[in-house]
């Protein structure tokens, strides 16, 4: 099979869609972080540390997760390049090294979708919790 400059070029709109779509939950994160500063500095609540714990965790998958979408976006240029300047093998394993990164960063981001559902439930359960103790 025989990679022309195409190939690699339909990959740029869904790595791009997939970096704004980190960055947004990057902004997210970060707005819930000063949100959770807040919470804490005023009530010193436990649930807050859960969540402190949770979040940590979560930027350093959204760290990872960009990474490797912007690495596989470059690799991606890298393999246009080399299919430009005619080099057939070197374009395909840089094609091949952008597709791996791209599963990767969606590995991640389906792992920080679960610690994002855990840190709801820890809401949730302070909900209950509080709701419970007042009756």
């Amino acid at each position: 099979m025989e990679l022309n400059l195409s190939t690699p070029a339909l990959l740029f709109p869904a790595i791009s869609l997939l970096l704004l779509a980190y960055t947004n939950r990057f902004l997210a994160l970060a707005a819930l972080i000063r949100q959770l500063h807040k919470d804490y500095q005023e009530d010193h609540e436990s649930h807050v540390l859960e969540q402190i714990r949770n979040i940590r965790w979560r930027l350093s998958l959204i760290r990872n997760m960009q990474g490797c979408g912007v690495t596989s976006l470059l690799l991606c240029t890298v393999s246009m390049g080399g299919l430009y300047l005619g080099w057939q093998g070197t374009g395909a394993v840089f094609f091949c090294l952008s597709l791996v990164l791209m599963v990767v960063s969606l590995f991640f981001s389906v792992w920080e979708i679960q610690f994002s559902t855990t840190a709801l439930t820890i809401l949730l359960r302070d909900l209950e919790d509080k709701e419970t103790s007042g009756k």
